[in-house]
């Protein structure tokens, strides 16, 4: 929501770069007295310029670019594309075999984000062809958002969050820098309205520093398979801001979904506490 009202007034790959340079400076302080991790080797430092560089720069412009080529409807749908890649790559790339009890509590959670996202629209499939090229965008951006974790477990074995966070960052603001120009001189300037700020600098602080320094922090400590079930409240709360702010209607699709979910993530905490 606030990245589409951002867009509005800032171009995809500023409007990137601006999340990420500002994501970046809010989380340095943080890295610099983080000194109990040792120091990164060569594959480290590669890894982290992979997961910035994939895992943040193309991720985010593919999702804005997705996002202003589709609808929020879409896009929603969407969001499903990171913990099912997650939840299937996790245990053939970083060998974290889920237990059947966490295979069940993803199998919900999954099926609860697909209840709530579709939420009983009655010719889903016609509405989604129209959209296919924002639509193909976005699958790529959830392949990239999921690349990142992927790749940054092995890393958070080794290093604390808010340093993996905040090189990863800035990584990917260094990836960004040449097609933030290249809308510059193109002449697509951005209009820093109050919305535009506030958009940005909430998406920037947020979603992107705050968020991924939570991530960060809870892939040190569980599988990527079984943290990717927590991904899927995201299509609740869309709908549950649009319930709230947009006056959208509270469904029986939306009701049963979010019960499945909550009853995933119910199995997860007690596979947890096991």
């Amino acid at each position: 929501m606030a990245t589409r009202v951002t867009l509005a007034d800032v171009p995809p790959a500023t409007l990137a770069l601006a999340r990420l340079v500002v994501g970046s400076l809010a989380l340095s302080p943080l890295a610099r007295r983080e000194t109990s991790s040792p120091p990164p080797t060569r594959r480290d430092r590669w890894t982290l310029a992979w997961m910035g560089i994939v895992g943040f720069g193309a991720a985010f412009i593919l999702g804005n670019w997705g996002i202003a080529a589709s609808t929020a409807t879409n896009a929603a749908l969407l969001i499903v594309v990171e913990p099912v890649s997650l939840m299937l790559l996790g245990p053939a790339l970083l060998g974290e075999r889920l237990t059947r009890r966490e295979a069940l509590a993803a199998a919900l959670a999954v099926g609860g984000a697909l209840l709530v996202v579709v939420n009983g629209i009655p010719g889903v499939t016609e509405r989604l062809v129209p959209h296919w090229r924002g639509d193909l965008l976005l699958v790529l951006s959830g392949l990239a958002y999921a690349s990142y974790s992927l790749l940054g477990r092995r890393v958070l074995d080794r290093h604390a969050a808010g340093r993996v966070t905040a090189s990863s960052i800035l990584w990917g603001a260094l990836a960004m820098l040449p097609l933030a120009l290249g809308e510059w001189l193109a002449g697509r300037r951005p209009v820093w309205t109050w919305a535009a700020v506030a958009g940005t600098l909430y998406l920037a602080l947020v979603v992107t520093a705050l968020g991924y320094l939570v991530w960060n922090w809870a892939l040190r400590r569980v599988k990527a398979a079984r943290a990717a079930i927590f991904l899927c409240v995201q299509p609740v709360a869309g709908a549950l801001l649009g319930v709230v702010l947009l006056g959208e209607p509270l469904t029986v699709f939306t009701l049963l979904g979010g019960g499945l979910i909550v009853g995933g993530l119910a199995l997860a905490f007690g596979s947890v506490a096991r």
